[in-house]
């Protein structure tokens, strides 16, 4: 059933603690503390310069990149959580998970506590669909993983995930309000991938190969 966008809430200030919770959990930079934690080169100054998991991955600390994909992941599932839970438990409306998970994902491309710079969203917007509907995180997970099993690259994964996102919307929950909102994600992804786009089109974009990581 589409959310209704346009009603008001009648608990605004509920309302809007809610969508402040959520882009403070955001916020949060997983790639950066986890680099800390582990004594690594500060991510933004790294490899790609983004902040995230495929860009942990190049310092060859296997599970230094798993931390920082299931942190950047569950931050955007629960701030759903915690909009869906403050959606029964105050009365607000509908949409308002819908609205927590914009503002996770602009919070962990525009985190507060960094500057305002941040990653490229993909893991995050991954949590927030999870949460959203099981069905959606699903089927956009499974995309992600094919196109990488096959090309090895994980920027034309997120690619064609993030632009697959609204389909499976549309299919799933039907043509409203939800599936721009799918659709709203998805260019945010594609538009923080300007520079892999550019990459891919001429050829320079490198896969994955199997290597030796370090497991610590």
């Amino acid at each position: 059933m589409a959310a209704h966008f346009t009603q008001m809430p009648a608990q605004m200030t509920e309302f809007t603690l809610i969508l402040v919770a959520s882009y403070l959990l955001g916020s949060v930079s997983f790639a950066i503390m986890v680099a800390r934690v582990y004594g690594l080169p500060d991510p933004r100054s790294h490899g790609s310069g983004n902040p995230g998991a495929t860009n942990m991955l190049r310092t060859g600390r296997k599970s230094a990149a798993v931390l920082t994909l299931l942190g950047d992941a569950l931050k955007g599932y629960v701030a759903v959580w915690l909009a869906q839970w403050a959606t029964t438990t105050w009365g607000l409306p509908a949409y308002t998970p819908y609205l927590a998970a914009l503002a996770a994902f602009l919070g962990h491309l525009f985190p507060v506590f960094f500057g305002f710079k941040g990653g490229k969203g993909v893991a995050t917007a991954q949590g927030v669909l999870l949460a959203l509907d099981a069905r959606l995180g699903g089927l956009t997970l499974a995309t992600w993983a094919i196109i990488f099993a096959i090309t090895r690259i994980s920027s034309l994964s997120a690619l064609v995930a993030a632009t697959l996102m609204p389909f499976y919307g549309w299919l799933l929950l039907g043509g409203g309000p939800e599936t721009g909102l799918l659709a709203l994600l998805g260019g945010l992804v594609l538009a923080r991938h300007h520079s892999n786009i550019r990459k891919l089109l001429s050829g320079e974009e490198r896969a994955f190969k199997q290597r030796a990581f370090k497991k610590r």
